[in-house]
């Protein structure tokens, strides 16, 4: 037998090394491939499922803009955070609170009111300041025995003054369907708005010696409650309790509005945007005004500017300027 090759020999040694290395090389770049082949089919499937028409995501509005602030499991927030419950029985009623408040803004929010003998309920919606001298937006949807309307009692209150109601009957039932109700607030005026139809103006008159609310920043509000003691015919229709509990639901909130901030005591809006949104600088055009006087005319049941009794003296000094 001839003599072995000492370097052949070595050479023959690294071969099961190397087929080792080519081996583990294939391994690693297949399951590379698994791998980036298995993400992208996830991340397929993924955008599959949440474009898919059939499925349905919440904005959740009133889970993100509002908070329970008492009646416990009287509200109640439905359908994916989009309508809101409040209910009213003999021991509680129940409300809720915007989470931001603010310095101006067009706040839209769609009410069923409380079917049927809602006599003694109070239904409300409106923004509020806090404090001794608050100020203050007001509807509030004062319930009806059986066959009469609703009245929509509003009010405005700056610097802790308020007596400046305003009533309507409404002109529709308000239990059957979602009707919209708006509150326009912005250095101008006030004006509220029902199913985009003017009811009422309050303008900036200051310049006349009458206070307006533009300096503290208000949070909306909305509560269910017992008000039998004046709600129904000045009192004298008591709520019906057997008819417990009632109802009234709220949806489509929207709002356009000046966040205020208690870190740099300002609101988000800038000069910019005093110039620019129109919700900041509008008012009553000639036509939408005659079209809120024909509304007033035909439906409104009581004027403060018009209450001798209640002002022998004379009512604010903005009814000159109505």
């Amino acid at each position: 037998m001839p003599p072995r090759n000492p370097n052949q020999s070595r050479s023959n040694s690294f071969i099961p090394y190397l087929a080792f290395i080519v081996f583990c090389a294939i391994f690693v770049f297949k399951v590379d491939i698994i791998i980036s082949q298995t993400i992208f089919t996830a991340r397929r499937n993924v955008d599959i499922v949440t474009s898919a028409p059939t499925i349905v995501i919440g904005n959740g509005t009133f889970h993100r803009h509002f908070i329970v602030s008492w009646g416990e499991s009287r509200a109640r927030i439905l359908e994916d955070g989009e309508l809101l419950e409040l209910s009213l029985d003999k021991l509680s009623g129940s409300g809720f609170e915007s989470k931001k408040e603010f310095i101006f803004g067009k706040i839209d929010m769609q009410i069923k009111l409380v079917p049927g003998d809602s006599a003694g309920t109070v239904t409300t919606y409106y923004l509020s300041s806090e404090g001794d001298h608050h100020d203050e937006i007001d509807f509030e949807f004062l319930g009806n025995s059986s066959g009469n309307p609703y009245t929509l009692h509003t009010n405005v209150f700056s610097q802790g003054k308020g007596e400046r109601e305003q009533q309507f009957f409404l002109w529709f039932d308000p239990t059957q369907d979602f009707h919209k109700y708006t509150i326009l607030w912005n250095p101008k005026c006030i004006i509220f708005y029902v199913d985009g139809v003017p009811i009422r103006e309050f303008k900036n008159l200051e310049r006349r010696g009458v206070p307006f609310p533009k300096d503290q920043p208000m949070r909306i509000y909305s509560s269910l409650w017992d008000a039998e003691e004046w709600a129904t015919q000045g009192g004298r229709v008591k709520t019906n309790w057997t008819l417990a509990p009632f109802t009234a639901g709220y949806t489509n909130f929207s709002a356009q509005a000046c966040i205020w901030s208690y870190r740099t005591k300002s609101s988000a809006c800038n000069s910019n945007d005093f110039k620019s949104k129109g919700w900041l600088k509008t008012g009553l055009d000639s036509r939408s005004r005659a079209q809120m006087k024909r509304l007033q005319k035909k439906h409104m049941v009581y004027d403060y500017c018009k209450d001798k009794w209640r002002f022998p003296k004379g009512p604010g000094r903005e009814c000159r300027f109505h």
